[in-house]
């Protein structure tokens, strides 16, 4: 499948970490990060401990070309996969409990090679195929690379992240991450290990980039959040405002989720005609899971009715929120919605107030991908 928005928005994070095992990130306490292409363990500026490359099944190193515009030694070297290593290789990361893990790529090309040329290759995870990189990448992306993050079940004790060459291209990874976490997050209860959420977009509204390697905000996950702001269509008759607080929000950093709560302390209102607009690029012929979050944080709303919104998915009115109703104020207030095998390549997400002026805090969009071996590529 394409992934060409996910690659274009992704670039943003270049500069993105996970601390490899503190007590913050998650009590189930097993992750790895592993420098792809570098002979020795480092720490970085975040205390994150780096491992050498290992638990490769064959490959090159290499360094990028211009080592000095990357921000973290991890992510200035990498491992390539020429033809002489064959059509398939992988990374098979062993003595994993069975459960959920939180996977993290960065690829980088940056010209390591001399070939002026970005490569094409498919990556699978688990045996099911997750990413397509197809050449030539956008120059900005090639120069500078990408995070791609997934959530996904293991239960076979190891870890199988494998890539697959196109033609005669070398597949190439600078970085790889996994963590383990809670398995009953973002409603596998309902799904259970039938998918691999894909992020297509972890949105933060109000604020900028935020998270392990952008700022000393906890995530419970790791998780990274990006802006709103690209992502929102702008409309005169309906102009936005930022509201933040300081004070605490409760029903934050709990289990299965473990939201973090700066998330929730930031929002945007939305006056005027009250119609607050998302487009988000996807791809289309998959189920998509969005989650929703919110917060009163308006001291001055201190009753249900005051604050009251539908949240409209590509034209359907999917249900009506009144976030005080829910659980009242200074708290947090998380809906998810599943979208279904969608025709388009655009998903429209529209807050339309009722009463008040709607509000929101963030929004996830994750592809619902198949965990089938049947995607696998061949190796040819």
């Amino acid at each position: 499948m394409s992934l060409l928005f996910f690659l274009f928005f992704l670039f943003f994070f270049l500069s993105f970490v996970v601390s490899s095992s503190s007590a913050q990130s998650y009590p189930y306490g097993l992750s790895y990060n592993i420098d792809c292409g570098s002979t020795t363990d480092s720490t970085d500026p975040f205390n994150a401990t780096w491992l050498s490359d290992r638990f490769f099944t064959g490959g090159t190193t290499s360094i990028v070309s211009e080592p000095l515009q990357f921000h973290h030694p991890q992510e200035k070297t990498l491992r390539f996969f020429p033809l002489s290593s064959g059509k398939k290789n992988c990374y098979v990361i062993p003595n994993l409990p069975s459960g959920r893990y939180y996977v993290r790529t960065f690829t980088v090309y940056d010209n390591y090679d001399g070939k002026s040329q970005s490569p094409s290759f498919d990556v699978s995870v688990e045996g099911t195929l997750v990413f397509s990189w197809r050449s030539p990448w956008p120059e900005e992306l090639a120069r500078t690379g990408a995070y791609s993050d997934l959530f996904v079940f293991i239960t076979d004790g190891e870890a199988d992240i494998c890539f697959y060459s196109i033609a005669t291209d070398s597949p190439v990874i600078g970085s790889l991450q996994i963590v383990q976490v809670d398995p009953e997050s973002y409603d596998a209860v309902s799904d259970g290990q039938k998918f691999i959420l894909v992020n297509y977009g972890r949105l933060s509204c109000s604020s900028g980039q935020w998270g392990p390697g952008f700022s000393n905000d906890t995530d419970h996950f790791g998780r990274s959040w990006q802006s709103d702001s690209q992502f929102r269509v702008t409309d005169s008759g309906s102009p936005v405002r930022t509201m933040s607080t300081t004070n605490s929000i409760s029903l934050t950093g709990d289990s299965h989720n473990y939201f973090p709560m700066k998330l929730y302390q930031s929002a945007i209102v939305v006056g005027g005609k009250g119609i607050l607009m998302y487009n988000l690029d996807v791809d289309a012929k998959l189920d998509y899971l969005l989650w929703f979050h919110f917060a009163e944080i308006d001291s001055t709303v201190t009753k249900a009715g005051q604050r009251v919104f539908d949240i409209v998915i590509n034209d359907k009115n999917a249900t009506r929120v009144d976030i005080y109703k829910e659980v009242g104020s200074f708290r947090a207030y998380t809906w998810s919605y599943t979208v279904k095998n969608l025709s388009s390549t655009t998903l429209t997400v529209k807050l339309v107030t009722v009463a008040g002026a709607a509000l929101i805090s963030g929004l996830e969009n994750y592809a619902l991908v198949p965990a089938d071996v049947a995607t696998l590529p061949e190796a040819r």
